[in-house]
Parts: structure tokens; C-alpha cells; sequence
């Protein structure tokens, strides 16, 4: 049974720029596309969700597109958080607080608390996030804490150690590659290539995504 499924949200800007939109706006349709797919992917089990939204190379995008991100946040993580509270969905954001202004930051762990007790399907949102930071982040607070650098004390200090491993990467636009997504919890994953982009997803695609998943034959090594 499918633990935990990564998704690499891309193409958001691609299909605004297809629909004759502003760029921006494909973030906008972005986020009610991840509603969607959450609420399918709580009625169907599915335990972890992860959607990689901002990556922290992506702070070298045009500063307009950066800014509407940014206020889109502040805007909607409350709200979302509200949401995924009536229906029993908990609410975790990784990353690293560098950069991002204070007032998101106050707004995220907000929305976490509200959400803290909730016992089902725990969404995860890669916000500011980047693999090689994770590791490198988990390492020095291995060291701070006077540990030896191993797998073990890296997986302990990884952004909320609780989330589990990745069993598969969906990652939609054709581009084939994941960008530093859960490197670390990524090591084992199964991946598919989706064609479209983000903004197109629907609820069936998480069913199909499950079927597939359900057909490959995991050996981790052995």
C-alpha cells in the first residue's frame, strides 16, 4: 500500500501562457488543483501527500511572479489550513525560513497548529525547499548536537522526521527530472513522467497514479 506520494507540481506557468493568461495566474489554478487532489487522495488512504511548490533556486525567477507567489501564500494557508481541519487532513510545510518573510512564516506554523490534531491524510507542502539543503541542514544540527554524521542521525534531523520515505514521484509538464525533491527520502522511490502539466490534473489522476504504483515490484536492492 502506497505510504507516501511525492508530487513535483510543474507547468503552472506553461499552461497559464497556453490559456492566454499572465503566468501568475497559473499558480492561482495551482492551488485549487491541489485541493482537488487532496480530498481524492484522503478518500482513497492514501497516508502522505507531498506537493513541491517553491524550490529555492526558484527565488531567481522574475521578481513580480516571486512576489505574487509569496502574497498568494499569505493569502491562502490560513484558509487552506481551515479546510483540511474540517476534514481531518493535517498540514505540514517544508523548508527553510531563509528569505521568506517573517509574517509566512508566523502564517505557516499558524496553519500546522491548527491542523496538529488531525488524523488523517497529512499533506505536505516543499515551500523554500531544496534536497541538498535538507541533508546539509540535518547534518549540522547532527554535529550541533554532538552526533556522528550517519544515515541514522541525517534521517533524524531531516525536516519533520515523521514524514516517511517517498514511494513514488509523480512529477507532470514531460520534464524528466526532480529538481532536488526529497533526495534523501526519495532513495528507493518508484517515478512517473506525466505529460501534462499541473493545472491539468484531476482527481482521476490519483486514482491512475495508485494503479500504477500498485504495479510495479519494489526489491529496495535486494
Amino acid at each position: 500500500m502506497m505510504q507516501h506520494l511525492g508530487i513535483i507540481a510543474d507547468g503552472n506557468r506553461r499552461w497559464a501562457v497556453n490559456q492566454g493568461l499572465p503566468k501568475v495566474e497559473g499558480h492561482t489554478h495551482g492551488l485549487k488543483v491541489i485541493e482537488k487532489l487532496v480530498a481524492k487522495a484522503a478518500e482513497l488512504g492514501i497516508p502522505y501527500v507531498t506537493f513541491y511548490v517553491f524550490s529555492t533556486e526558484n527565488w531567481g525567477r522574475e521578481e513580480a511572479e516571486v512576489s505574487h507567489i509569496m502574497k498568494l501564500a499569505e493569502t491562502m494557508i490560513l484558509k487552506m489550513a481551515k479546510k483540511m481541519a474540517k476534514n481531518n487532513v493535517r498540514l505540514l510545510i517544508l523548508g527553510s525560513r531563509e528569505k521568506v518573510n517573517p509574517n509566512l512564516v508566523s502564517l505557516a506554523e499558524k496553519a500546522e497548529k491548527l491542523t496538529s490534531e488531525c488524523t488523517g491524510t497529512t499533506v505536505c507542502f516543499c515551500f523554500n525547499y531544496g534536497g541538498e539543503q535538507e541533508i546539509a541542514d540535518a547534518a549540522n544540527k547532527a554535529l550541533e548536537a554532538g552526533e556522528k554524521i550517519t544515515p541514522v542521525t541525517i534521517r533524524r534531523h531531516l525536516y519533520k522526521p515523521e514524514v516517511p520515505d517517498v514511494d513514488m514521484v509523480v512529477r507532470t509538464s514531460g520534464e524528466e527530472r526532480i529538481s532536488g525533491f526529497m533526495l534523501w527520502r526519495s532513495a528507493y522511490a518508484e517515478f512517473l513522467f506525466l505529460k501534462k502539466y499541473f493545472p491539468e490534473m484531476t482527481e482521476d489522476d490519483i486514482e491512475e497514479i495508485l494503479e500504477e504504483y500498485n504495479k510495479r515490484n519494489r526489491r529496495f536492492g535486494k
